[in-house]
């Protein structure tokens, strides 16, 4: 058996609307505005059954960077028997394209024990555990992909620990058109493929510096104006799995809530 993490979500959606975003309901710390950008008039909602968090598209080539930071959550309670999985990452593709380029941490249950692990993955290769950096409940996360044109650099750094990894590969056919920020319900692979039960974390947060490079531009998540809010729902679409919440003001930060297995 093998995990899965990246699954294409530009193949999964089921639904989406065009909301206006309001300064009434953003939430989390308030940031320096970035000086020329202002935050997106509109953000796409969408539901998938595998991601829940924040991308934000671009055309073919445009994506340069994307980097975030998160505090590793722990499993609520025990950990049930039956297996468990959840996934935290940032990325570069993905969302309407054939590959993704991403590293992150999970919070896995597997046979009543909790496992926490950083990986990275270059999809459709196989994800890879990072050994190097051990990873514990409550440490303080960041990631970042890098891109030139199809040389990929992906980082994973645990301030908590102070060990970090990196890693460059070559993707062939990568369209670099989006970022993710995402909390992910892995596909888990053996003979047949499905998406595995969400571990209960929680709430994970993301409320560092979350970042992308599009078309030249450095900026938040929300100084974008293709901003896509994501949540994680189960395979019937009748009940979330996962939802995000608005993003902070400065358009930098959000929360990911755990709601059902």
């Amino acid at each position: 058996m093998r995990v899965q993490h990246a699954i294409l979500v530009g193949l999964l959606l089921v639904s989406f609307v065009f909301v206006a975003a309001s300064p009434g309901i953003l939430v989390g710390p308030a940031e320096p505005a970035h000086p020329s950008m202002a935050l997106p008039v509109f953000i796409t909602k969408t539901k998938s059954t595998n991601w829940g968090g924040y991308a934000v598209t671009g055309p073919s080539g445009s994506v340069t960077m994307v980097s975030g930071s998160w505090v590793e959550p722990k499993v609520v309670g025990s950990c049930p028997s039956s297996a468990r999985y959840a996934s935290f990452w940032v990325g570069i593709d993905g969302y309407s394209s054939s590959t993704v380029e991403q590293t992150g941490t999970d919070v896995d249950c597997s046979g009543g024990q909790a496992a926490y692990y950083a990986w990275y993955e270059f999809y459709p290769a196989a994800s890879v555990n990072i050994g190097s950096v051990p990873i514990h409940p409550g440490d303080v996360i960041s990631a970042k992909v890098t891109s030139s044109g199809a040389s990929f650099k992906v980082s994973l750094t645990d301030a908590t620990t102070r060990k970090s990894f990196s890693i460059t590969k070559t993707v062939g056919g990568a369209k670099r058109d989006s970022a993710e920020w995402i909390v992910e319900s892995p596909e888990i692979c053996s003979t047949t493929c499905t998406i595995a039960k969400l571990t209960d974390f929680g709430t994970a947060d993301l409320k560092g510096t979350n970042e992308a490079t599009v078309s030249g531009t450095t900026a938040h998540i929300g100084k974008f104006s293709t901003v896509v809010e994501i949540t994680l729902m189960n395979s019937s679409n009748t009940k979330v799995r996962a939802m995000p919440s608005a993003l902070s003001s400065g358009g930098s930060s959000f929360t990911v809530v755990w709601k059902s297995a």
